[in-house]
């Protein structure tokens, strides 16, 4: 079963429709016992980063534990964006500690509207579990003002061109992050959520 941290920050009930309508297994928990047995760990959120780590709370804890002993873990946008050091965003915040990087505000620049909103174009660099089996370039929704810069030498990450390069998704190890929201971007958001399931199932059973 894939787990989906409740902690009362953002879009949940829009990925759990997704992963419901996919015929996904999911629950939505924040029952540390529940997280710690989950085949896989949605953390979502919609919200500035300092509110969401708040919220998060203990449970930070929890889902870094799950993740660090092997259970993979999706963070959608600002989820995607706990998983890192830092956040400049509403001053300087820490956030899991996951994936080495900081999250800045995307640069002002003419003609550029903040927040970034919409559907964009998102490029791998190389090849990642979640966009197997998508072309080398495919449209998703996205929705922030900020992004992650990433200095993990152990990630891989994908790419969407706003104002410049910037970080649209990130893989380290069975931890994945996406800054886009895959239950609102259509088929191909449906493909990412479809083959994070493949991900969980891949785990081996003694690992569960």
């Amino acid at each position: 079963m894939i787990v989906v941290v409740d902690y009362n920050v953002g879009n949940v009930q829009s990925v759990r429709n997704a992963l419901d309508y996919l015929g996904i297994e999911d629950a939505l928990s924040a029952d540390p016992a529940v997280l710690l047995g989950a085949d896989g760990i949605i953390l979502p959120g919609v919200a500035a980063f300092g509110f969401a780590m708040r919220q998060l709370g203990d449970l930070g804890r929890i889902v870094c534990e799950a993740a660090l002993g092997g259970t993979p873990l999706l963070g959608i946008c600002v989820g995607h964006q706990l998983l890192f050091e830092r956040s400049d965003e509403l001053g300087e915040h820490a956030g899991l500690g996951l994936v080495a990087g900081r999250i800045v505000p995307i640069p002002r620049q003419a003609g550029l509207s903040i927040p970034h909103m919409g559907w964009n174009a998102v490029q791998p660099d190389g090849p990642m579990d979640l966009f197997e089996g998508l072309g080398p370039q495919e449209h998703f929704y996205f929705a922030h003002s900020f992004y992650a810069e990433v200095t993990d030498p152990e990630a891989r990450v994908a790419w969407v061109d706003y104002g410049g390069r910037r970080v649209a998704s990130v893989q380290k190890g069975n931890i994945y992050g996406v800054q886009f929201h895959p239950e609102k971007s259509a088929p191909v958001g449906l493909h990412i959520l479809r083959n994070f399931e493949a991900i969980c199932r891949r785990r081996p059973p003694a690992a569960r």
